[in-house]
């Protein structure tokens, strides 16, 4: 008799029960759905206080509001007629366009960002449920969720990366549930996202090739093969893509080498124990799923721009999901292992991370605002300068800083405070409560602009505004 006619007994009604009540469970979800209204609170709140610190979020919209109107993704704010695809390889913004197309302006970007980020927190928590217990795993995810890197990338800005941290929280989920295409799949995307990208979807190839080496030869050759191919493609868009969309080639090399593995190395390790210690009190060392964090890490430390070593802004959230399930898978071999301390030790932690979670969000984290009653409020000050901007007419040129160019960049063409490279705007706005351009900020003007008036039209909140003679 052949091994296909022999019938393989039924499964007890029990254990269909308990796996359809898996599939059904909506902890995951009611997670993802709190973080999002968290990061929403704190990304929108902040963009009506006006509290940016950066121009990114007005670089993506001018991209993606471009993508909206079937335009080349020009980011003027980077220089006039800037192709962003000359800057950052991440043509997955594209798909915000549809939306953006709806409901345009700047807090579409951050919704979005906000739902991406809670997304990510739908795999993490139902794998962590799956393999340690639905009560650890929520425990997990809410810890992950409240972490400090993805609460940092929340803070500043919209960045592109917000694709990622779901992608890769989903194909580590994979991973873990040996589902070898699916992992594979879900990591492809990740060329689309940052150039970069591809070398971490080289790790994350590798990772399968050794989970499935044993008893699926054949994907794990497969795995090589996309391991190989991502490297390949990633430094393709390096070399070549990039550069044939940018007017100088790419222009971050000076900033992703020159550094020694010793410059900075105090920084350095501050940041390896943010990294490791509160998010998974070292045990995701245990690990080889936290091999795919090793290629953002790695071109972090050896950057000559010591921006990239510390904790700050939001080029940690992409670890996060990576730590978080490393966490699990190690916590799950360790619990099955010969030591009782580590099995102690291990099945301790899904509470202890979310302890310490819970500790550094009232603490020091972003969402310690959640508590003071102006992270709700509209500042006077706001609706001044907004007042202010709107005597603007829609589709002008306007030559602006930090402060007003958000309120811009959806209906104007807006260009960097000097950097309009002999582009002569019809109007200048800038942040001059510090008084950094002086008492009369018509003098900062002609100087950036020879031989050309500019008349003061008015000020609110110390942001001034001027017009084109």
């Amino acid at each position: 008799m052949t091994s296909d006619a022999i019938a393989r007994p039924a499964a007890p009604a029990a254990t269909v029960a308990v796996k359809a009540a898996s599939r059904r469970w909506s902890g995951p979800w009611a997670v993802a759905g709190g973080l999002f209204l968290v990061y929403l609170v704190l990304s929108v709140g902040r963009f009506r206080r006006m509290e940016w610190a950066s121009w990114d979020l007005g670089i993506f919209e001018q991209a993606i509001r471009a993508y909206a109107h079937l335009r080349e993704p020009v980011a003027d704010l980077k220089g006039p007629g800037a192709n962003i695809l000359g800057d950052h390889f991440s043509p997955v913004i594209a798909t915000l366009a549809p939306v953006y197309r709806i409901f345009p302006g700047p807090i579409t970007l951050l919704v979005a960002q906000a739902a991406l980020f809670a997304l990510s927190a739908v795999p993490v928590t139902r794998a962590a449920g799956r393999f340690l217990g639905r009560p650890r795993g929520l425990a997990v995810g809410i810890a992950y969720g409240l972490s400090w890197g993805i609460q940092r990338a929340v803070e500043f800005d919209f960045h592109e990366i917000a694709f990622a941290v779901p992608l890769l929280a989903f194909a580590l989920e994979a991973v873990l549930a040996r589902r070898w295409r699916a992992a594979l799949l879900w990591g492809l995307p990740l060329l689309l996202v940052k150039e970069d990208l591809g070398f971490t979807l080289a790790a994350l190839a590798v990772v399968v090739a050794w989970r499935a080496r044993t008893t699926h030869r054949r994907t794990a050759a497969a795995a090589l093969g996309v391991a190989v191919a991502a490297t390949v493609l990633a430094v393709l868009v390096f070399t070549v893509v990039i550069p044939a969309f940018a007017t100088a080639g790419y222009g971050y090399w000076d900033k992703i080498h020159g550094a020694g593995p010793l410059d900075g190395i105090g920084t350095k390790l501050t940041t390896l124990a943010w990294v490791l210690i509160p998010t998974s009190g070292l045990l995701a060392l245990r690990s080889p799923l936290l091999l795919v964090a090793a290629p953002t890490l790695g071109w972090r430390f050896l950057s000559g721009d010591d921006h990239y070593w510390s904790t700050d802004w939001h080029y940690s959230a992409v670890l996060m999901p990576v730590v978080a399930l490393a966490l699990v898978d190690a916590i799950d071999t360790a619990r099955r292992g010969e030591r009782p301390w580590l099995r102690a030790y291990a099945l301790q932690l899904p509470t202890a991370v979310l302890a310490a979670g819970l500790a550094l969000s009232v603490t020091s984290l972003p969402t310690e605002k959640l508590a003071q009653a102006r992270t709700y409020e509209k500042p006077a000050r706001v609706t001044a300068i907004e007042e202010l901007l709107a005597r603007i007419p829609d589709g002008a040129t306007v030559e602006a800083d930090t402060g007003p160019l958000t309120r811009l960049t959806s209906r104007c063409r807006v260009l960097w405070i000097g950097g309009s490279k002999g582009v002569v705007p019809d109007w200048i706005t800038l942040d001059n409560s510090s008084k950094w351009v002086g008492e009369d900020p018509t003098d900062y003007a002609r100087q950036l602009h020879p031989g050309e008036r500019f008349e003061l039209v008015g000020e609110a909140g110390g942001v001034v505004l001027m017009r084109h003679e």
